[in-house]
């Protein structure tokens, strides 16, 4: 049974970001290597002797459109669903920079802008009221200008890409839903969740984010008025804090706003209806209940008064609290996702990575999964990728650029490995003790605006074709 899977953050420096095929460097080249990896087969992983250094194919067979491309037998690293003329993507925030919304360690990201920023963490999320306060306050305040957001053009090429058959699914450790509005026929795994949605810690049901909203305004008066000034301002337009302060937006040494006559303290949140009306049922039998004020508003309640547990705040009852239905940093991404994610890396030929620094464990661990697998691998984001040289590890031993696209052979050297380690292994029928795994692999790797690069894909590809 695999373990549970936790989101954590990467605070390392990120390398400067190579460049394969070198033409990738500019808009033209990047298009054109990019366009070439799509529509180009994956081709097969094949073994060698380290003795002699004699290589031959693994057991293939002839592709059944006749064009007798050589590819591996259906095998534990290679199922039988595989499809090698396909690209699974893996997006992220960087691909929603043009829609408005700021990603994390971009020129403008939060991470770069704001450099006392902490991101809240699950655990504190459940056990305590405060720390819920404050989340809810902040994003009282930045849900409207990602609520008035919509896809852009990345997006929408992603939707073209699936139509050209070339891409039939979609990753993304976006929680804005841009992919699901954008392209509802081609199927997205939504990794981290999604913030339109809130979900019940108690019953599990789901609420909508923008009546959640309203419950929020309703019940913070003064911040609700603060928020209509700042929206005025246009300080919640930028992430750069200096200008934020020049245009009305103050916040304190740890983040929080400097809302005039509200502290974040004082800040109130609806509990979940469903759990108002029908209390659930506790672990330990007994009949949850949940503690509201005259208003409608969650509070808390000392564990001595109740004979229900629930934890948190030293000890107070957490029936009906309202969580965004996203995997906050330090909380385990559910195990059907985490199958579905692996399922599409597995059904895959290739693997392209949009507008991502693979800075979370979480996606980074799905690129290891498709290069151990011997997929093609390629990426386009702005910057430095999280120990990309894992993925191109070859272009420091030298590849080749077949009509100025990327195409690397590969060489790991292996050491002599347990049974159990064998049996484990992504190839293991390709294993030989002291040999070599060579690794025919297209790759391409680009550090360019996606929504400036992808959109130029799509017709590069469509004049390709005549269409």
């Amino acid at each position: 049974m695999s373990k549970p899977l936790m989101r954590i953050p990467y605070t390392g420096p990120l390398p400067p970001p190579l460049i394969i095929p070198p033409s990738a460097a500019t808009k033209h080249g990047a298009i054109a290597a990019l366009a070439h990896f799509l529509t180009s087969k994956s081709p097969a992983p094949t073994t060698t002797n380290s003795a002699d250094g004699s290589s031959s194919h693994s057991h293939g067979t002839k592709d059944k459109d006749g064009s007798g491309a050589d590819l591996p037998e259906p095998g534990p690293s290679l199922p039988k669903n595989t499809n090698t003329s396909k690209t699974v993507l893996l997006t992220g925030a960087g691909i929603s920079v043009a829609s408005g919304l700021a990603d994390y360690r971009g020129e403008k990201g939060t991470y770069t802008q704001n450099k006392s920023y902490r991101p809240i963490y699950f655990h504190e999320f459940v056990a305590s009221h405060e720390a819920r306060k404050r989340y809810w306050a902040r994003s009282f305040l930045g849900w409207r200008g990602l609520h008035h957001a919509s896809p852009n053009a990345t997006h929408y090429a992603i939707r073209d890409l699936g139509r050209l058959g070339l891409v039939d699914s979609v990753i993304t450790q976006n929680v804005d839903s841009f992919h699901p509005l954008a392209h509802p026929a081609l199927p997205t795994i939504e990794l981290h969740g999604f913030l339109r949605s809130l979900v019940c810690l108690s019953c599990q049901r789901l609420m909508d984010r923008e009546a959640f909203q309203a419950r929020l305004a309703a019940l913070n008066p003064a911040w609700a008025e603060f928020l209509q000034d700042l929206l005025k301002s246009g300080a919640l337009d930028t992430e750069d804090p200096l200008e934020r302060r020049r245009k009305g937006f103050r916040t304190n040494p740890d983040g929080d706003a400097d809302v005039p006559g509200a502290p974040y303290t004082t800040f109130r949140y609806p509990a979940c209806p469903h759990c108002l009306k029908r209390p659930p049922i506790l672990k330990d039998g007994s009949k949850g209940h949940v503690d509201v004020d005259a208003d409608g508003a969650w509070i808390a309640r000392p564990k001595s008064s109740t004979s229900s547990g629930g934890g948190g705040d030293g000890g107070v009852d957490s029936v009906g609290i309202l969580k965004p239905n996203v995997i906050m940093f330090g909380e385990s991404i559910p195990s059907a996702i985490k199958a579905a994610a692996e399922a599409a890396i597995d059904a895959a030929g290739k693997i392209l990575v949009l507008g991502s620094s693979l800075a979370t464990y979480s996606a980074w661990r799905l690129v290891k999964r498709a290069h151990d697998r011997g997929m093609g691998i390629g990426v386009l984001n702005l910057g430095g990728v999280r120990k990309e040289e894992v993925f191109f590890e070859a272009s420091q031993a030298g590849h080749s650029h077949e009509h100025g696209h990327g195409h690397l052979q590969s060489q790991s050297h292996r050491h002599p490995q347990s049974h159990e380690h064998e049996q484990s292994h992504p190839h293991p029928h390709l294993h030989t003790t002291d040999s070599a795994l060579i690794v025919n692999r297209d790759v391409v790797r680009a550090s360019l605006p996606t929504e400036e690069i992808l959109p130029g894909v799509v017709d590069y590809i469509c004049n390709q074709r005549g269409l």
